[in-house]
């Protein structure tokens, strides 16, 4: 069996095991890491060796750290991102760079598209009838997207959504409530196999997902970091946040997607959106506009560009083939837009 795990920010490692009568054998690790000293590599290997194959990874990382001599320095990766390596190849898991990546990036389309697109493409993939997919969404209208478990009260005042001429729509994945400007965001999906994020914590698989685009920002100037659970931020602040849900049916799929602020109305978004003291405070800051950094003024780029160079990013790092979605998918969403991401009862469905 072969593991890989790329550590976001970091090194590559890469495990081949066997598994005979339940236990780990034959452990070999390996990848582009620094470790000194060199002897350090056998005893992860010993510890790994004979180690019960249902450990996870947090496990298997405290039986290497037992066994490291005193000292030893792990340069661009860690312990358990060993032991996620250690998953990953019991798992079967795979490598972005298994498949054939589709670009879909059309025009500007409605809210309730948005969300409805998301829900086909995730299911084609799982379905093994679309490739692995990046999605860039263009708006066509101002949008408040609340998460999937968001009381709708709680989140938006009504009257300032009016005022705004601001579209209310649910998304199926949980999380936080998004702004949305046409021209002020970049939004992006991944509709990925579920085999990519084998071997993954929940946790780790946000982080995972997210590497290519902090790579995309570096080569912007823009120093940028994943912050657990879901959001993206540098030291101005935070610029993005993340969502995910889960397909189970045909070999299972992850739906993986990202708002990113490019600029923002601070004054327009409060008031819009009803952000509790609580939730500002508890991201240590005292405003709503301290707590989201436009990536207008950290690159100096127009938004068509940022987008240029994520795309090429991606495109660099994994291949990336234009595509559209099917005349079959976009029926399937346009159903959807109109019965159920349009319908009270899915958007006021906690009240």
């Amino acid at each position: 069996m072969h593991g890989e795990y790329k550590v976001p920010g970091g090194k590559l490692v890469v495990v081949d095991l066997e598994v005979r009568e339940g236990v780990l054998r034959d452990v070999r690790v390996a990848g582009d890491f620094f470790l000194e000293p060199d002897e350090a590599l056998l005893d992860i290997d010993r510890a790994l060796e004979g180690a019960p194959a249902d450990l996870p990874a947090p496990q298997l990382a405290a039986r290497i750290d037992a066994a490291l001599p005193e000292g030893a320095v792990l340069f661009g990766f860690t312990s358990e991102a060993v032991g996620v390596a250690v998953r990953r190849a019991l798992a079967q898991a795979t490598d972005w760079t298994d498949y054939d990546w589709q670009l879909v990036h059309d025009g500007p389309q409605a809210p309730e598209l948005h969300m409805a697109l998301d829900e086909v493409l995730t299911a084609e993939v799982a379905a093994g009838r679309r490739p692995p997919t990046l999605r860039v969404w263009e708006w066509g209208s101002p949008a408040v997207v609340i998460g999937s478990f968001q009381s709708l009260r709680n989140e938006v005042d009504p009257e300032g959504a009016a005022r705004h001429g601001i579209t209310v729509v649910r998304r199926v994945s949980g999380g936080g409530a998004m702004f949305i400007e046409p021209g002020n965001t970049i939004t992006y999906s991944l509709c990925v196999p579920d085999a990519l994020v084998q071997g993954l914590s929940f946790a780790d698989s946000y982080k995972y997902l997210d590497d290519w685009v902090l790579g995309a920002l570096e080569t912007m100037g823009v120093k940028a970091w994943y912050q657990p659970l879901n959001d993206i931020a540098t030291d101005a602040g935070k610029i993005a946040g993340a969502a995910q849900k889960r397909v189970v049916s045909g070999n299972g799929a992850v739906l993986h997607h990202v708002t990113m602020a490019y600029d923002i109305d601070a004054a327009k978004m409060l008031d819009v959106l009803r952000i509790g003291r609580e939730k500002l405070s508890d991201k240590g800051t005292t405003s709503a506009k301290k707590r989201v950094d436009p990536l207008r003024r950290q690159t100096g780029l127009p938004r068509d560009a940022v987008i240029a160079k994520m795309i090429d990013s991606f495109r660099g790092r994994y291949g990336l083939t234009e595509g559209s979605v099917t005349p079959e998918e976009l029926a399937r969403a346009e159903g959807l837009a109109r019965t159920k991401f349009s319908s009270p009862e899915w958007t006021a469905r906690v009240p």
